[in-house]
This record gives C-alpha cells, sequence and structure tokens, in this order.
C-alpha cells in the first residue's frame, strides 16, 4: 500500500481492502473575485448570460442562500481554505497571512496524497505568489500590476490547462482564483488609466433600453453608512456601471468555460468534483453602492455551485439552505474522506448536496471591520437580516424581512412589533461570538500611517 493510501486509511477509519477498492475524486475549486450570488443566468437573472456557469448548475447543485463570512477579498479567501472566521486566522482586512498553525485546504488534502494546486489570486499576503502558497504548488507566473483583469485571468488560466495535462493518476486538487469581475472597481473608482479601458470595453455607450435597478434608493429608518461605495451618480451613470458589471461576469464566463471543456477533454470530467464560489459580491448601484464592505444582499450574497458530470443529485437549485463560507472546506473534506480539524466553525453540506438529509441551522453569521475598535456584524436568519453596525460615525442596528422586502429597503429595527425577532437575533449572535471567542481576538491594526490599505 503506497504512503498516501495508508494515511488516507487511516484518516477514513477504512480497512485497506476497502480503501483500495475506493477511487477518490479530484477536487476543482473555482473562485471569481466580486461576484454577486444572482449573477448566474441559470439562477434566473436575465442581465447576464453565464453558459459556463449554468454547466455547472445543470450537473449538480447550486445554493442561493450561500453568505461570505466577510464582504472582502482576503478575510472570506482565508476563511474558505480554513474553515474558520477571520477574526480566528488573524485576517481583519486585506493583504494579512492567515496565522500559523492553522492548516489550509491545501495542507489537509495533500496530507493524503493529492497533488495541490493553485492558480490565480491569494491575497494573503502577496496578491500573486510565485514561490509556493501554504499547502499548495503555486502555479502563478504573472502579477497583476498594470493589467486588465482579462489579461491576469488568462494567465491563470493557461497555467491550470498546462497543469490539467499533467495529472495523469495523481488525484489532485487544483484551485484557479480568477479576478473578475473585479475590474469593476476601476469604473468605481476611477483613479488610474485602465479604468477607461474598462469602460470603452464592456460600459454601454448610454443607458437607453437598460432595465432600472429596483433598490436604488437608500432604505427607510437607515442612517447613512459612510464609507468609501457610496457614490452620488446620476441614474444614467448607475445603469450603464451596471451593466459594465455583468459583461465582466461575461467575461470571466468564458474563461471558466475553457477551464470545464480542458477537464473534459483529459477525460476527468466525470472523475472531478468542481466546486464555485466568490469572495464576496459587488454593490452594483443598489442603495447608491458600489464594491464590497457592507452587508446588503448585493455584496454579501455569493454563488455556490458544487457539480459532478453524471452525478445522480444534478440539476438541484436549493433556495432554503444557509450556506457560509466556512462550509466549503468540511464539505469537500466530506467528498474525500478527511476528517477535518476540530475547531472547523463550518459544517459539510454533502448529505445536502446528495439528498440525503438538511442542515437545519437557524442563522449564519457574517463579520466585518469598519471600525478601529469594533466588528460589526450580520446574522441571517431563514426570513430576517440583522445587522449590529460600528463605524467611526455610526453605530446602529438594522433589521430587514428578506422575505418581504428582499431588496432590504426598510429597517425595522424599531418596531415595537419585531422586538421579539430582534432580541432573539441579537441572542444568536452573542451565542456565536461566545462560540468563536470573538472578543479575545483583538482587530488587526492597519499600518503605523492610518491608513487603511487600498481595497484591490
Amino acid at each position: 500500500m503506497t504512503k498516501w493510501r495508508a494515511m488516507f486509511v487511516m484518516a477514513c477509519g477504512l480497512s485497506a481492502a476497502a480503501a483500495e477498492g475506493l477511487r477518490r475524486p479530484n477536487v476543482l475549486l473555482i473562485t471569481t473575485d466580486q461576484q454577486w450570488g444572482g449573477a448566474v443566468s441559470a439562477l434566473d437573472c436575465r442581465e447576464v448570460r453565464t453558459p459556463a456557469l449554468d454547466r455547472l448548475v445543470s450537473n449538480g447543485v447550486a445554493f442561493t442562500r450561500s453568505y461570505a463570512s466577510y464582504p472582502l477579498c482576503s478575510p472570506s479567501r482565508a476563511s474558505l481554505h480554513t474553515g474558520r472566521m477571520p477574526h480566528e486566522i488573524g485576517v481583519d482586512r486585506n493583504g494579512l497571512a492567515i496565522v500559523e498553525g492553522v492548516p489550509t485546504s491545501g495542507d489537509l488534502l495533500r496530507a493524503v496524497g493529492y497533488r495541490t494546486a493553485y492558480a490565480g489570486k491569494w491575497h494573503l499576503p502577496e496578491v500573486y505568489p510565485t514561490n509556493g502558497i501554504r499547502g499548495f504548488e503555486s502555479l502563478n507566473r504573472a502579477s497583476r500590476k498594470g493589467r486588465l483583469a482579462v489579461e491576469v485571468d488568462q494567465d491563470t488560466l493557461t497555467a491550470a490547462l498546462e497543469f490539467l495535462k499533467t495529472v495523469g493518476d495523481t488525484p489532485f486538487y487544483l484551485v484557479v482564483s480568477f479576478i473578475n469581475p473585479h475590474d469593476i472597481c476601476l469604473l468605481a473608482l476611477r483613479d488610474t488609466p485602465l479604468w477607461e479601458e474598462v469602460a470603452a470595453r464592456y460600459m454601454p455607450k448610454d443607458a437607453q433600453g437598460l432595465p432600472a435597478i429596483p433598490n436604488a434608493a437608500a432604505p427607510s429608518g437607515l442612517p447613512l453608512l459612510e464609507l468609501a461605495g457610496r457614490r452620488d451618480w446620476p441614474t444614467d451613470e448607475w445603469l450603464r456601471y451596471r451593466q459594465a458589471y455583468f459583461r465582466l461576469v461575461e467575461e470571466v464566463d468564458r474563461q471558466i468555460g475553457q477551464l470545464l471543456d480542458a477537464l473534459e477533454d483529459v477525460g476527468l470530467a466525470s472523475r472531478t468534483l468542481v466546486v464555485f464560489t466568490s469572495d464576496h459580491g459587488e454593490g452594483m448601484g443598489a442603495h447608491g453602492w458600489t464594491g464590497k464592505n457592507i452587508f446588503y444582499e448585493e455584496s454579501l450574497r455569493v454563488p455556490l455551485i458544487v457539480s459532478m458530470r453524471g452525478a445522480p443529485w444534478a440539476g438541484r437549485v436549493d433556495r432554503d439552505t444557509l450556506v457560509s463560507t466556512v462550509d466549503y472546506l468540511p464539505t469537500i473534506c466530506d467528498f474525500v474522506g478527511v476528517q477535518v480539524p476540530s475547531d472547523v466553525r463550518g459544517q459539510s453540506l454533502r448529505p445536502v448536496i446528495e439528498g440525503r438529509g438538511r442542515l437545519e441551522r437557524p442563522y449564519i453569521v457574517s463579520e466585518m471591520v469598519a471600525s478601529p475598535t469594533h466588528r460589526s456584524f450580520a446574522v441571517v436568519s431563514k426570513r430576517y437580516k440583522y445587522v449590529q453596525w460600528s463605524s467611526r460615525s455610526v453605530n446602529c442596528e438594522l433589521l430587514f424581512d428578506l422575505e418581504r422586502d428582499p431588496g432590504e429597503m426598510r429597517n425595522l429595527a424599531q418596531q415595537s412589533g419585531l422586538a421579539s425577532v430582534l432580541d432573539q437575533h441579537r441572542a444568536w449572535l452573542q451565542e456565536w461570538r461566545s462560540a468563536t471567542r470573538e472578543e479575545r481576538y483583538p482587530i488587526q491594526r492597519p499600518e503605523k500611517s492610518g491608513r487603511a490599505p487600498r481595497r484591490r
């Protein structure tokens, strides 16, 4: 018995005979950067065409109530690969490394014989490291600086395609981390000459015939959240911006399609579990907002599709299960037979995916830092979203009824008739903070200059 198979037997508690007959799936994780969970045409979005993602939906299970653990790049990505909340692993903002001693998804699968490789954006702390990533062989050969995302993503795609040609019979775990539709940030910030290239390539010339933004106005009863994402643009500008965003989603979907075609070409599609998700969403003009770092649905909700060609559980859309970023790690470990560390916060979605059970959790929590001294939190339950917000200028509570008000247009936190709902969500948040020992983890402060790091 080979060394990796012996380790696998120990991890799974299998007999040697059973292990010899077991064929473990390869795992391909595809991520995009800044993709709202609804930006998939198979999930009823009429403003975008995503044939590659639609292919994954037809061969898998898509979760429409999937939420980022933190609506910002580095913290969310760190959480994805460790199954723990950002505050537990020392990543309160962009460009920080995961604390030593916390295993990544690459560490866990490498330990049982998988060849683990990573192509694309990492940002923990280096954005495109070329000398290895914790638990992974780095396939990166190019950087982001001064280039459009589509060009950088082409380099990422090329590296992944070359890797797939070399895998042979060794089980592999490949992460392909695209950066688009993140170039929408260039249109929002307009502080680099590249934004003009993005505008010319993706932005409509005028707003004639473009669909309206249903929740463009600020919610009633909501204090102004004074963060960098708010813009005072005319309506036509917002409509053109939003359509540029969907064109950027289509750009990266085209490259994802080439990756899926390559998986077919090497004959591994029916042996490879493909997971697609994103680190966070994008404001898209909802409430006059661009970017991330906010708890609105557009920024907080992310796609999650788990797919394998020929799987008997293919072709379902789960619109009920509450899912968090931290669920990814225990899910893939369940599929490949690896025991997850005891301090992982997420839960395996495999029983839900295979139709063998339900995940009965009453709520999930997302966190972020908008204040030098206090974290902010969102508690998402089956019907409501409760937000405890703390920034330099505003401290408040928000409550949205996501069933009756999916656009989050009315803050219900002050309604006396919902006092018991508010109390329940406060109690859930306190329960979660105690369980994750949140108050024991100091906020990781920016550099001595006092200036927040640039949000990529």
